[in-house]
């Protein structure tokens, strides 16, 4: 056996969907970036413009690397029968913040590169100017859907993407080149904000998640309407891509598990909440980036987009 298939048995004892290898050098098409950040689409993630030149060349980031390791981590848990509980919060954000979770498993998967010769073993998880999506298509673990989320044959799109930079001289796997979305649009059709310039381009100022997490100050008043209850992330153009649901499996991974719900609260929830509570209740999960202000926020609007649509029927 080889090292890279090595690599890959560890990553699957502990316990990770997928791992592909795949080079650190720029991903075709990086010039798309710049349109995409001229175009105003990114918001207010002024960060995103900080970290373009890196983005466009993942070697700039770690130049002793050879080859990155890519991992998915599946985060899948269904909802209960009926029709969900107010406020909606997504997936990926019920459980331990996957930030810590996946960075874990991912150190440990880096020390096993370590002890097998790499003198360079950085990992990543959804931080850093990381283009994790080609770098998982060119290691061959998938496509990238119409909605811009990568997604695996036979698994969905319900994953984290993991990365680790190494100097081992591993050798790739064959990229992913075929598009297995068809003619299907229903992530596009789906979306009640309208956040889907064309397919495979997002406009993240009219995303939900992008709204609910990134947005500072108040949420326009038009896009409020539209929420469908969520209060953190959303859901909709993952739930109806019909490779979820006919493929998606709930996660093996405990942390990752629903830990806790904002079912049943009211809309003052978090407005007599003092920071101290809301640091004990929500300290290490993703209800921490946007802060106490931020959930208040985002409970009162997406109560208000469920009474508003419930008014208009």
């Amino acid at each position: 056996m080889n090292l890279a298939a090595d690599i890959k048995a560890r990553a699957e004892a502990l316990g990770f969907l997928a791992c592909g290898i795949t080079d650190p050098g720029p991903p075709p098409h990086a010039d798309r970036l710049d349109a995409w950040l001229a175009r105003g689409y990114a918001g207010t993630m002024r960060y995103l413009h900080r970290q373009a030149r890196r983005r466009k060349d993942p070697r700039l980031s770690v130049p002793e690397s050879l080859a990155v390791v890519v991992l998915l981590e599946n985060y899948y848990s269904p909802d209960d029968a009926g029709a969900p509980e107010l406020p909606r919060i997504a997936r990926y954000a019920r459980g331990e913040d996957y930030h810590h979770v996946t960075m874990r498993r991912l150190q440990t998967l880096a020390t096993f590169l370590l002890e097998h010769g790499a003198g360079v073993a950085r990992p990543y998880v959804d931080a850093g100017p990381i283009p994790e999506r080609e770098l998982a298509r060119r290691a061959g673990l998938g496509w990238i859907g119409k909605n811009t989320m990568l997604i695996r044959p036979g698994v969905g799109s319900y994953f984290f993407i993991g990365s680790i930079f190494t100097d081992l001289p591993l050798e790739p796997d064959t990229p992913f080149t075929a598009d297995h979305c068809g003619t299907c649009t229903r992530c596009l059709d789906a979306c009640p904000t309208g956040a889907f310039v064309e397919p495979h381009v997002l406009d993240a100022t009219r995303c939900i998640s992008y709204l609910t997490i990134e947005q500072r100050g108040p949420i326009p008043e038009p896009l409020v309407d539209r929420m469908e209850g969520f209060a953190f992330g959303c859901d909709i153009c993952n739930d109806v891509c019909p490779w979820n649901q006919r493929f998606a499996q709930p996660t093996t991974v405990a942390e990752l598990r629903p830990r806790h719900s904002l079912a049943g609260v009211d809309e003052g929830f978090f407005d007599s909440m003092e920071e101290d509570e809301f640091r004990q209740r929500y300290g290490g999960t993703a209800f921490e980036r946007p802060g106490l202000a931020g959930m208040r926020r985002n409970v009162r609007a997406a109560f208000a987009s469920v009474h508003r649509y419930e008014r208009e029927s």
